[in-house]
């Protein structure tokens, strides 16, 4: 059995403090989890940012008991530095940290023998294979070991935990649970929401690790029942109840059955706490344009406010963060569906236009990114772009819900320029592509 090196990081897309952008998830995937496996070494990544920041037992359990340890520094996170010091109390030696060049790291760890990537203007790492070969070097070199945390590095009178004293195999047995119990997970996911049930009612939701509860969470939304994921977060602990994910998603699920002004009530708390972001906003968008498609039939007042209400939390979600096109592209395509058209958008698209060029010209665009290109170009009456980004949406799917929401906007935009007498016979060709995809 290999030893384990527990990674950490932050998860995603993140900023510095001067805006430099970095890709975790690639750092992750090019450099880190190559190295650790050419160092013979087993990675388990944290999941404490996925779940909102909730430092758990598990959590401490990995931090204290894994032999090997990875840490990225980069953009200072909080999380990261309380772990690193964490592993730093407990671990006299086998802790490797890294960090992107050019970013400024906090004195109190300046010392520290980081090893360093850079990053492309997208934020992924452009030296990977030879930093990744570097890291492997160094995981390696623990083997034979040699203090590197600070704490004893300084202080030779520290008293060294006997951590062959705990329970080593007790440990090894959670992690292998948690990883069996997210591949039952999976499989439950192609089954449905019965064999998800079947996974959910064999732990104690409020006990169990945050992590496993929430892919359960996450595995009920992938097969659309709704009602369980709101049932799941009544019996959440409270921590992980309150945690950002969990209150947007819940947003998602009151939506989806129809219960409108609570799935609003959520959405708006957390905003007013957190502030605007593109994720939250673009949920609330959704949330109103649905009340929109409810009642735009009608041509009442109520239709209007609705549709600007949804063009004002998108258009703030977008500001929020200029290069998550995916607000941006559903303010644009409501100003369209607006009567007369809301003449912002002449000077929005080309915004969003470039956010999703720039997605595009990095290592990973996904669906999404593809998705809005077709849809800018949608709006831009450009039908043999739309045609090629269409291709490129489709060839990118992961999940065959994916194309519905695409197909939706562009309905909405076809109906727009049909009541004003515009031919869209090309468009509909288009969304007879994407609900194809969808079957």
């Amino acid at each position: 059995m290999r030893p384990y090196c527990f990674v950490l990081m932050p998860f995603g897309r993140k900023s510095d403090e001067n805006g430099r952008v970095v890709e975790f998830d690639s750092v992750y995937k090019e450099i880190i989890a190559p190295a650790i496996e050419a160092a013979n070494l087993e990675p388990i990544r944290a999941d404490e940012e996925i779940i909102g920041g909730i430092i758990h037992k598990p959590m401490f359990e990995r931090l204290m008991m894994c032999d090997y340890a990875v840490a990225d520094l980069t953009t200072a996170n909080a999380n990261v530095f309380y772990e690193l010091g964490i592993r730093h109390g407990v671990r006299p030696y086998s802790t490797v940290p890294i960090a992107g060049s050019g970013m400024r790291l906090p004195f109190d760890v300046s010392p520290l023998r980081a090893i360093l990537y850079d990053v492309d203007d997208y934020g992924f790492p452009k030296n990977a294979n030879d930093v990744s070969q570097l890291l492997a070097e160094r995981l390696k070199a623990c083997r034979d070991p040699a203090d590197d945390s600070p704490l004893y590095q300084l202080l030779t009178d520290v008293p060294r935990p006997d951590l062959q004293r705990l329970k080593t195999d007790a440990f090894r047995g959670m992690v292998e649970y948690s990883k069996s119990m997210k591949e039952r997970l999976r499989r439950a996911r192609e089954q449905g929401s019965e064999a998800v049930d079947v996974v959910k009612n064999q732990i104690d939701i409020v006990d169990a690790d945050p992590a496993i509860v929430i892919d359960i969470f996450l595995s009920y939304r992938a097969v659309k029942d709704w009602q369980a994921m709101i049932d799941l977060v009544n019996q959440m602990a409270v921590p992980l109840k309150q945690t950002i994910l969990v209150q947007e998603q819940l947003g998602v699920a009151l939506n989806r059955l129809g219960r409108h002004r609570e799935a609003e009530s959520v959405l708006t708390e957390i905003i007013e706490i957190h502030g605007p972001s593109s994720e939250t906003n673009g949920i609330l968008g959704r949330v109103y344009k649905d009340q929109w498609s409810k009642t735009k039939a009608d041509q009442s007042s109520v239709a209007a406010a609705f549709l600007r209400k949804s063009i004002d939390a998108y258009l703030q979600g977008f500001e929020s963060d200029w290069r998550d096109a995916y607000p941006g592209i559903n303010a644009v395509t409501l100003m369209e569906c607006s009567d007369p058209p809301d003449t912002r958008k002449e000077e929005l698209i080309p915004v969003v236009a470039y956010s999703v060029k720039r997605r595009l010209a990095s290592k990973a665009p996904d669906y999404w990114d593809h998705a809005t290109e077709l849809e800018i170009h949608v709006l831009a009456q450009d039908e043999v772009r739309a045609q090629n980004a269409l291709g490129m949406a489709i060839a990118s799917m992961r999940e065959k819900w994916e194309p519905e929401t695409t197909a939706n906007n562009l309905r909405m935009i076809r109906e727009a320029r049909e009541s004003r007498g515009i031919d869209c016979s090309w468009i509909s060709k288009i969304e007879a592509a994407l609900e194809q995809a969808t079957a």
